[in-house]
């Protein structure tokens, strides 16, 4: 049959919108990001360019089709980076956390991911790492979290607080707490070696316990025993354990405190680059202030909490050991956390007596009608664990170590902050002011660190540290946690004395994917996910 060539054209014309109509229109993007200034997390330059998500991913870069996206946001003007990875957060105690699990404190600092169970805390007593991250996971969160399996909970489960070395039984209780905490999704070991319990082990129970965390490739993350007078032994001991149990080591929050000691960050940096040379996996991180924060029990000897706070009680009775702990307490306020001045301990957190949050020991001493000595001061101390203890804020680091420190190549950042809400306490400003004053404050005023720099020392290097690997950067086929803000005002405002200040500058944060900060409005969302090592992807 011979077709007439009208009814040829409307055929060839049929035929060829049949086939335009069965091809796959490209799928529109979820969210574009256009005309940024891109730093991708490395040390690399950045580069204008727009960033495509779909779903949870980064999908494309480069200079994309707005039309193709449901919806953009314009951040001409604006630097756009991976969202802030917190190494050292405390993300407890449990009610804290079930309390603040949409996580304001930390996304509007840009943190995205935050690891938390430090300074050998871990998860909970009463929870295995399973359990706890499932709980987690049904109440839902606002960042991304990891946790670490702690030593002190650990020793604490199975010995108590006491003073003493384990029997093998109870180091084999221990080792398969660790391993079993592995097999679940811990990231690896902290200890809080300054604290009780963990201030009663001895270095070969510390590597042991790392061996386990080692095995599953987990890395050992350490408040080393001393960052006083002491610091340059503490910091061997975690050499020698990084090199018997075979294992990547991070020296957190760290710092030099107490007068003595101003200056000797030169020292502790010389022996970690002279570590690293001798292929010993050591990192540091650090939060930028010049103030530590921790309880009231810290300048109180060990010895003398052993047991709990009825043996401390108890202790105190005899006139004998009073003298002894007050006197050891005098020598840490003379060359330790207290600053050699009472106004240096500024109380965050005080149950038993509220009213005292942000004043300092001196003010309470002469609050009661009393002469503000070092003496007097120790006498209060003593009188403030009686009554339950205290969280305090050290003023006794020097500004020079901070800098020193933060400029160091091997050195993350990271809060040691806990969940925070206006209102609630005096927490030290880190809660709210970590990242925004490193970008503010070390890098624009006083140009310590380049912009690329610091974003590194955010997102791919701890990242890298800690094995997670979809996230970290701004890269095709990554995790879409991003923050965008703008590099010429982003500033901290919590203070010393106010610090339930947000800061200033972040336009947006995703995690996920999904806003949790849109025009810096926060969108009290839930879109984190919890992350476990071996257990699923990261």
């Amino acid at each position: 049959m011979t077709l007439n060539s009208p009814f040829r054209c409307t055929l060839f014309l049929t035929i060829t919108l049949f086939f335009l109509s069965c091809k796959k229109s490209p799928q529109p993007y979820d969210l574009l990001i256009k005309n940024g200034t891109v730093y991708d997390g490395t040390l690399f330059p950045p580069q204008t360019m727009d960033i495509a998500i779909a779903g949870d991913k980064i999908v494309k870069l480069g200079h994309l089709d707005p039309n193709l996206a449901l919806e953009t946001i314009d951040a001409k003007g604006l630097t756009v980076a991976p969202g802030f990875i917190d190494t050292h957060t405390h993300l407890d105690p449990l009610d804290n956390l079930i309390e603040l699990s949409t996580a304001e404190s930390q996304l509007r600092q840009g943190v995205t991911t935050s690891i938390g169970g430090p300074d050998g805390r871990g998860v909970p007593l009463q929870f295995t790492m399973k359990e706890f991250l499932d709980s987690l996971e049904r109440t839902g969160i606002g960042i991304n979290m990891g946790f670490m399996a702690g030593h002190n909970s650990i020793r604490k489960r199975v010995m108590g607080m006491e003073d003493r070395a384990p029997t093998e039984k109870e180091l084999a209780q221990m080792i398969e707490q660790v391993a079993q905490a592995m097999n679940e999704g811990a990231f690896g070991l902290s200890t809080g070696l300054k604290y009780l319990p963990g201030a009663f082990a001895h270095v070969d129970e510390v590597i042991a316990l790392s061996k386990a965390a080692a095995n599953k490739g987990g890395v050992y993350s350490t408040h080393l025993r001393d960052e006083g007078i002491e610091i340059m032994p503490a910091i061997e001991e975690t050499i020698k354990i990084a090199k018997e149990a075979n294992i990547p080591i991070i020296l957190t929050h760290h710092k030099v405190i107490g007068k003595p000691m101003w200056g000797k960050s030169n020292s502790t940096l010389a022996r970690v680059d002279e570590a690293r040379k001798n292929n010993v996996n050591i990192i540091l991180d650090q939060y930028p202030y010049n103030a530590s924060h921790t309880g009231l029990s810290v300048l109180i000897p060990a010895w003398a909490r052993a047991g709990g706070q009825q043996k401390f009680i108890e202790r105190l009775a005899d006139q004998t050991l009073y003298k002894k702990i007050q006197a050891e307490i005098i020598f840490n306020i003379l060359n330790d956390r207290g600053g050699r001045d009472l106004k240096r301990i500024q109380f965050a957190r005080v149950p038993w007596q509220p009213e005292l949050e942000g004043k300092t020991l001196h003010d309470w001493i002469v609050q009661e009608g009393r002469e503000p000595t070092i003496e007097i001061g120790a006498e209060y101390v003593i009188k403030g664990q009686r009554n339950g203890g205290a969280s305090c804020i050290y003023h006794a680091m020097d500004e020079k170590d901070v800098e020193n420190i933060m400029q160091h190549p091997l050195t993350m950042i990271a809060s040691d902050g806990r969940l925070s809400r206006p209102g609630k306490g005096h927490p030290h400003p880190r809660a709210y002011g970590t990242f925004p004053r490193v970008l503010g404050q070390y890098v624009r005023e006083k140009k310590l660190l380049s912009l690329e720099e610091a974003i590194y020392k955010m997102t791919s290097f701890p990242a890298q540290t800690y094995g997670l690997n979809k996230r970290g950067q701004i890269k095709e086929g990554m995790m879409a946690d991003i923050v965008i803000f703008d590099a010429n005002t982003i500033e901290d405002k919590a203070t010393f004395i106010d610090p339930h200040q947000y800061p200033v500058g972040i336009d947006y944060v995703l995690v996920n994917g999904k806003k949790a900060i849109d025009q810096g409005q926060f969108l009290n969302k839930k879109e984190g996910r919890i992350l476990r090592k071996n257990s699923s992807p990261k």
